[in-house]
This record gives C-alpha cells, structure tokens and sequence, in this order.
C-alpha cells in the first residue's frame, strides 16, 4: 500500500501520495492511547506519533508544524490524488482541521456531523449526525454554518456542536460515551470551536459574539463530561454579586446598560495550553454592539474584550490578561491563532 498523506479543501476530503514510494505496512500494532502525555508531547523531539495529527493545532502550542520530512522540493512534483471523500451534510463553510491517529482520519462537517475515514483508502469507517435542528439553530448563527474541528483523548472523540451540546465519541465505532449541553441557541450562542485538551479538562468556547451574547468558555471533565468551571470574558448585570475578582475589575471598564446588549467578548478560537504551567492562553471577540456609544460609557477600555487571557485550568481562576484594542470600535477581535514558543529576547 502507498504511503499516503492527507490535506482538506472545502466540501471533500483529499488524500495525496507520492507515486513512486515504497509499500507500508498495513498491520501496525494500534498505537498508545492519546492521554495529557501524549499530547503534551507532540510537535516536539518527545513526539511517539510524530505521523498523526492529534489535536487541531497538531501540538497544544498551537504550531501547527509536522517533523516530517519525506515530502519535499525534490519530489512535491509527484503527488497525486490517492482518494476523495464527499463531506456532505450542507453548508457552505467547511473549516474543520481533520484530526489522524491509528490510521484514520477523523473530520467534521459544517452541520457537526462526525466521520471517520480508513486513512489510507479513504474507506468511511463510521459517520455520526447529531440530527441539530437546523431550522432553529441557522437564525442564531451569527457568521455562517462552521465547525472548526475536534478533540482527541483516550480513544474518544470530542465534538462542539452547533446547537450547544459537547459529545464524547467512541473513536473506533462512534458511539456516544457522554453528552452535555454547554449552551442554548434560543440565546443566540452556538458552539464552532475545536475543543482543545488540558490536562484532565476539555475547554471550549461559545460563539455569537455579534449578537446579543456575554463571551465566556468552559472546561468539562474530559471523562466524564462534568462542567468543572466557566469564565465568563465580559461583565454581566451591575446588580447581581460578581462571579470572581476579574469580574468586579472588568465592571469598572464599562457603564449604562451594556450588560443589556451582552458586551461581547465570544471565544470562537484563539486558543493554547501550557501544560507546565498549566495555564490556557484564550484570545476574546470584539465587544457588542461594536460602536462603543451604544454600549454606555464612551473611552473606557471594555474588558476583557479584544484581549488574550490567560487563566489557571484547575481553578479557572484569571492570572494575566492583554487587551489588544482597548475601546473597540472595529470589530479587532484577538480571536486569531494563538501560538506559544520560546525566545530569546
């Protein structure tokens, strides 16, 4: 069999080999399960499955940067298509990075629904659909039918989908193991995320950040899908006790009625974890409504709007933050790929 090589494009699945490389094997030994070592070694000399693709940013820095070496200038030239695969399922924003271990290759569509795939032929092995409410949910929807990927641990799959439920998956039959529900699009939230692994805790944000929404994202028992804590990105009403000290400091930096409108603040990726540190870097959305004079008080800065927190994974407690565009008229989300690695300055 052709060693083959994956890559994505909008609406299908495509598998590439180079045509002139020798047979690989097809009865390799099932690799070790992905648990917090696996993961938080990958992308680096430690890597154990340096040919797999275990979490949406390929390492928890977010790199996105493979250690392969077999596909270069001197032989691109010859790839060539091996399989293909239809995604399906509607929509037009097909986003999702695939996730590959233990030769397949696990992907997503826009309406959230959940395949896997023989990597080497592109065989469906299993394909599950959360049968979203898509006449409910698209009103709420505020930028378009996405999904932006998945997560991996211990031979389990782990889905946000649209309509605001979190699903564990058994990766080798796709059966479900847990489900929660996070948010309710009736609020105008949904979930587009890739949930991303820290430690023993699965994090991911709610979208909706240009609709009527307060920003914040959660982190759930990776086993067992228990809600363990959810910080809150913006203030909400003046009234009513703070959920933390960010919040009362955060409160000082709007005025009028905002909590009204919801503030914004939505966490729809921009995302690392520092598993030494155990900490997780999480870029915020532009505030809401995104003029500043119909949020309340003018030339105040919006926290934690526009910003790159970063918050202990145990306690989900804030230790820093950086607002990137204080008073945001703009729409300048710090939402962007977020990546960690080491200088010299």
């Amino acid at each position: 069999m052709k060693r083959h090589y994956i890559a994505i494009a909008a609406g299908a699945i495509g598998a590439v080999s180079i045509l002139s490389v020798s047979r690989a094997q097809s009865n390799h030994p099932a690799p070790p399960a992905v648990d917090a070592k696996v993961l938080k070694n990958a992308g680096t000399p430690a890597d154990t499955m340096p040919g797999s693709w275990l979490t949406y940013g390929h390492s928890q820095s977010e790199q996105r940067y493979s250690p392969l070496k077999q596909i270069d200038t001197s032989n691109v030239n010859r790839l060539g298509l091996a399989w293909s695969y239809v995604v399906g399922a509607g929509g037009s924003n097909q986003e999702g990075t695939p996730l590959v271990w233990n030769n397949t290759l696990y992907g997503v569509t826009t309406w959230s629904v959940v395949f896997a795939l023989d990597a080497r032929t592109g065989e469906q092995i299993w394909r599950w659909d959360p049968e979203i409410n898509q006449s409910a949910v698209r009103p709420k929807i505020c930028c378009g039918i996405v999904n932006r990927g998945l997560a991996l641990y211990n031979g389990n799959i782990i889905a946000a989908l649209n309509d605001g439920r979190l699903v564990s998956l058994n990766a080798l039959t796709g059966k479900p193991v847990w489900e929660t529900r996070m948010v309710y699009p009736q609020d105008n939230y949904t979930l587009t995320m890739a949930p991303r692994i820290a430690g023993n805790k699965v994090i991911v944000g709610a979208s909706g950040g240009d609709k009527p929404t307060r920003g914040q994202f959660d982190a759930f028992d990776v086993n067992t899908g228990y809600h363990a804590w959810r910080f809150y990105t913006v203030p909400g009403d003046p009234s009513k006790p703070y959920e933390n000290e960010a919040m009362r400091v955060a409160a000082k930096t709007w005025g009028g009625d905002f909590y009204t409108k919801g503030g914004g603040g939505a966490v729809w990726d921009g995302f690392a974890y520092d598993p030494d540190a155990n900490l997780v870097y999480v870029g915020t959305g532009n505030a809401e409504p995104w003029v500043q004079k119909f949020r309340g008080a003018q030339n105040v800065d919006n926290l934690y709007t526009c910003s790159i927190l970063a918050v202990d994974v145990n306690t989900g407690q804030l230790k820093w933050y950086y607002q990137t565009t204080p008073n945001d008229n703009w729409d300048f989300d710090s939402v962007q790929q977020l990546m960690l690695l080491d200088l010299t300055i």
